[in-house]
């Protein structure tokens, strides 16, 4: 046949690539039955058959085929603020219990009187005493079993739903479709590593390897049942804005063709991507839909926020750049799978 080894390997890559291809479109004629017809659709499909079909000259090998995702307002609801935070602030009666002497400490105090509106007020700092009291001090199956648990009660105050069913039914059917093509996909995600890997294989689809999250130290120990690694108040990486695709090089090794964010944590991750070479994908989710979800910029004259801020210059680089803008409102033709 007159073949060498590489041009067989990419010709075997690039029928099973097709094959799997052919897969999901032979069983369900649309795979994103949520998503309205529009650009943003089309150009999500356009990327699928460019970098998956052998012949196309932007054809990616199915072991490069990588796709990185943040969480936080990309696959499931942030607002009104972080469901970790929430977590965090829920852990505080059991933390005061273990030691009275914060009690009466700052924020400790506050965050007890369920005040939300004084809540709101913390700043940055002494949110991060909340998360690093909250979040350490545990070994790490003590603390997959707790945050599991917690995960499984706890109800979100709007919906009355439990936090893993506001997960976004268009980007679920996203997520299903990119691997039906062999993409492997990653969560990338200021939130804790540890907290989204609880959960995350069971509501995504994306086992506990794939997800990079910012991520603290943790110190191997002997217990009473044996070796256990602690959970140390030590930040390793800050996944979030640059620490994103740093965490993309130290925990993947490759650099994505394809990348889904909500806000200006996202902005390099999405630069990363595209500075890659071939067909590459870079897309955020604009929240302009405050009836059935929420409405929150400041791009677009929405209204400004503390989380998950999506700047007129994240807008004006993401258009000027060629990403691609989702709105919420035009672009999806449902929110939760529950509508």
């Amino acid at each position: 046949m007159g073949f060498d080894r590489r041009e067989f390997t990419a010709l075997m890559l690039g029928a099973a690539a097709s094959v799997t291809a052919a897969g999901p479109a032979s069983a369900q004629s649309d795979p994103l039955p949520s998503w309205n017809d529009g650009p943003a659709k089309q150009e999500i499909v356009k990327f699928v058959d460019a970098t998956t079909d052998a012949a196309s000259p932007n054809f990616v090998p199915l072991g490069e085929r990588i796709a990185t995702f943040d969480q936080d307002g990309t696959l499931w609801v942030e607002h009104p603020i972080y469901t970790q935070l929430v977590y965090c602030f829920d852990r505080v009666p059991a933390l005061v219990r273990s030691k009275p002497e914060l009690a009466n400490l700052e924020p400790f105090r506050t965050v007890r009187t369920g005040d939300r509106e004084a809540i709101a007020k913390l700043g940055l700092e002494p949110l991060l005493k909340i998360v690093a009291a909250t979040l350490t001090g545990v070994d790490v199956d003590t603390f997959r079993d707790e945050a599991a648990k917690w995960i499984a009660d706890a109800r979100d105050p709007r919906w009355k739903r439990p936090y893993t069913e506001l997960t976004y039914a268009p980007q679920i059917e996203l997520l299903k479709y990119l691997r039906s093509v062999g993409y492997r996909t990653y969560i990338v995600t200021g939130g804790g590593q540890d907290f989204v890997r609880v959960y995350a294989e069971g509501v995504y689809g994306v086992p506990p390897e794939q997800v990079v999250g910012s991520a603290g130290a943790v110190s191997y120990q002997y217990g009473a049942k044996g070796p256990v690694l602690i959970k140390e108040p030590k930040l390793l990486l800050n996944d979030d804005n640059a620490g994103k695709p740093e965490g993309i090089h130290l925990m993947i090794g490759r650099r994505p063709y394809f990348a889904f964010g909500n806000s200006t944590g996202d902005r390099q991750m999405l630069e990363y991507t595209k500075a890659g070479t071939g067909a590459r994908l870079a897309m955020l989710v604009l929240h302009d839909d405050g009836a059935r979800e929420y409405a929150y910029g400041p791009a677009q004259g929405l209204p400004d926020t503390k989380v998950g801020r999506f700047t007129p210059e994240l807008y004006d680089e993401a258009i000027k750049d060629g990403w691609i803008v989702v709105s919420m409102k035009n672009d999806w033709k449902r929110i939760f799978a529950f509508e």
